[in-house]
């Protein structure tokens, strides 16, 4: 259906009234960050590693499947777990990070770890402090201190002593480094050098046997670019080359065989495909997977990791679909599927031989439950709980919807109703904008802060305006250099739809975001001054021209020409199109929130914004956190923060089935 909420799950009907909506999910259990957040099965299938937070401190959980018994890895300095890797039946591999909060991963320290399955043996195999002492107080004996940071390109099946990794410098000067790749040993900390990389910041494909054998990235116009080579010791080789408007195949991974290579490729009326490349021709081959409205998430493996058999998709909910028939995978996703119904399932790690994996199953109201399926038995035990204080049956269930922007494009995205109240009407409405903006998206998916929203009472739309992430490169390119024009239009267009189907009302409805979603909160306002009764803008971008110097913007030449051909170059039109710039314009009441240490989107942007409306003497309310970064992280000042916006939200629009005095 067109122009309305997807009917084939869910609807929208019309009544004539409401009561008040009932005091919601308690901020606090919200706020929580999630017990495990991921969890890999050792090669063997004996035992698990999970990234577990524990009292607010982010741990690695190391666990006997037999007994659930094992130790505890606690992050240097009160880091966290910013990845982890089973290198052998018995050895881990992690990497740690600074603390960002869930707008981003944490920001790597750059430095590699190892720990045994039972919590012994640690080591720091890489790293600025390696060469010292370890945690355990003995001496890495091979390992040397280096001023440079690593990052993980895979483990090696065949090897369990050694892992593949990208060594970048500290000291590169302004435009970055080409980083050099190491065989890296995971007991001690030696290394073998395999290679530089042909462009800089590239992200590498491996074969099965473990040899790094593509790199793609951007080069310094923030052109997309493919390098090839037959392997360890041989030259690099240009495969494509793109530009801002052309898109190239993008390698993936391998074939069992190492004779071919899944990449997306284009394909005619189709917004996304995936192509085998032949590694003897070195030519694409027709698509094995194609879709005329969405991309590709992620490919599905056999259960040992192998083959790959089908691809992960997010038209709406979450969709799998084969294009090798009879597999293991899908048949045991189709078992775990029809008995957890509502639930959507994926399989995120696996043993060598695939006789065991580890599933996740989830929903929009549900953080999930990880699985250990046991294939020779084709049963599934419960493993972990993300988050086993949140009651999926008290939460909002996302209604994907989708309408016709004003020029016609078609537009994606999400409505959660109040628990109860799915078939309400005129509800207060908050517009709840992602940020990115390009290559991002809003998924559906358990989401705390809708959560937060939608069980005190509002309504809340998702939109995946033009620019975002999943809908094909012609949609996301569709955004470029739009902002505060077409992208906002889009969310404008979204609101105005959410009115027209009775779900609100003029005056009732307030917009927020993060990061680029702040910008569109201040924009919005500002742009339609009598759409929105108030904005909240959370670690915000409010004067555009500051991006190319302050910021994601400025580092290095890649980074600059990336944003200047996404976001413009004539700083005129910048400027006009900036909140700090247009606050004659704004009705609306407004709510900033800033932190002290946000080196993404730095507090600058907020300053300027208070600045620009104190000196027009126009009122507005304030949540800054000093120890914060780009959105925030502490459990504390996130239930802060939730009060603190429904707080203004009930102020100014209502909640449920009242209305805010004073509103139309």
């Amino acid at each position: 259906m067109k122009n309305g909420i997807r009917r084939a799950a869910f609807c929208v009907l019309s009544v004539l009234s409401y009561p008040v909506f009932a005091s919601g999910v308690a901020f606090e259990d919200l706020a929580r960050h999630l017990q495990y957040s991921e969890v890999k099965i050792s090669p063997d299938g004996h035992h698990i590693a999970a990234a577990t937070v524990v009292k607010d401190k982010p741990l690695l959980a190391l666990f006997d499947l037999d007994t659930m018994k094992g130790g505890m890895v606690t992050p240097r300095e009160g880091n966290q777990i910013v990845n982890f890797w089973w290198a052998s039946d018995n050895r881990v591999v992690y990497t740690e990070g600074t603390k960002v909060s869930g707008w981003d991963r944490p920001f790597s320290t750059g430095e590699i770890f190892a720990v045994d399955g039972d919590g012994t043996n640690p080591k720091l195999l890489f790293g600025y402090r390696a060469g010292g002492n370890d945690r355990g107080g003995s001496h890495i004996q091979h390992a040397e201190s280096e001023r440079a940071s690593a990052q993980v390109i895979a483990t090696v099946r065949d090897d369990p002593k050694h892992i593949l990794i990208a060594v970048t410098p500290w000291e590169t000067g302004a435009e970055g480094a080409f980083e050099d790749i190491y065989l890296l040993d995971v007991n001690d900390g030696s290394k073998r050098p395999l290679g530089k990389a042909p462009l800089r910041n590239a992200r590498f494909v491996t074969d099965n046997h473990g040899n790094v054998r593509f790199a793609e990235g951007y080069d310094s116009h923030a052109y997309p670019a493919v390098y090839y080579r037959e392997g360890d010791g041989k030259p690099w080789t240009l495969l494509f080359q793109g530009s801002t408007e052309k898109s190239v195949p993008l390698p993936i991974d391998f074939s069992r065989d190492d004779s071919k290579v899944y990449m997306t490729c284009a394909a005619p009326g189709k917004v996304a495909a995936l192509c085998l490349w032949d590694i003897a021709t070195q030519k694409l081959g027709e698509p094995v997977w194609s879709s005329a409205t969405t991309e590709m998430t992620r490919l599905i493996y056999t259960l040992d990791g192998m083959d790959v058999v089908g691809a992960y998709s997010d038209p709406d909910a979450p969709t799998a679909e084969a294009f090798v028939p009879g597999s293991d995978t899908m048949k045991a996703m189709g078992l775990l599927s029809r008995s957890m119904p509502g639930e959507s399932v994926r399989f995120v790690s696996h043993s060598r031989d695939g006789s065991k994996a580890i599933a996740l199953a989830y929903s929009s109201m549900d953080p999930g439950t990880f699985y250990l399926w046991d294939n020779t038995t084709g049963q599934a035990k419960a493993l972990l709980q993300r988050a086993s204080w949140i009651k999926p049956n008290q939460m909002a269930a996302m209604q994907p919807i989708e309408f016709k922007a004003r020029d016609g494009l078609t537009i994606h995205g999400y409505l959660s109703m109040p628990p109860g109240k799915e078939e309400a009407k005129h509800l207060p409405l908050v517009m709840f904008i992602h940020g990115g903006p390009f290559g991002i998206r809003d998924y559906w998916e358990y989401d705390p802060t809708v959560q937060a929203l939608a069980t005190h009472g509002y309504a809340v739309l998702q939109v995946n305006y033009r620019g975002s992430g999943g809908y094909g490169d012609g949609f996301m390119a569709a955004g470029y250099r739009e902002w505060g024009g077409k992208m906002q239009d889009d969310v404008t267009d979204a609101t105005q739809w959410a009115i027209k189907q009775g779900i609100t009302t003029q005056g009732h409805v307030c917009i927020f975001g993060g990061s680029y979603g702040g910008y569109a909160a201040l924009e919005g306002v500002m742009k339609e001054p009598d759409l929105y009764r108030c904005a909240i803008g959370y670690v915000g971008v409010y004067d555009l021209p500051l991006m190319l110097t302050q910021g994601d913007g400025s580092e290095n030449t890649s980074a600059r020409s990336f944003w200047r051909s996404r976001l413009g170059n004539d700083e005129q039109a910048l400027s006009a199109a900036s909140p700090v710039n247009q606050v004659d314009r704004l009705k609306a009441s407004v709510l900033l929130i800033a932190g002290g240490k946000d080196v993404r989107v730095p507090p600058i942007h907020a300053q300027h914004m208070r600045a620009a409306l104190d000196k027009r003497s126009i009122a507005y309310e304030w949540l800054y956190k000093a120890d914060e970064g780009h959105g925030f992280y502490d459990e504390k000042n996130n239930a802060e923060l939730l009060q603190r916006v429904t707080q203004f939200l009930g102020r100014n629009i209502g909640t449920g089935g009242s209305v805010a005095a004073g509103s139309p």
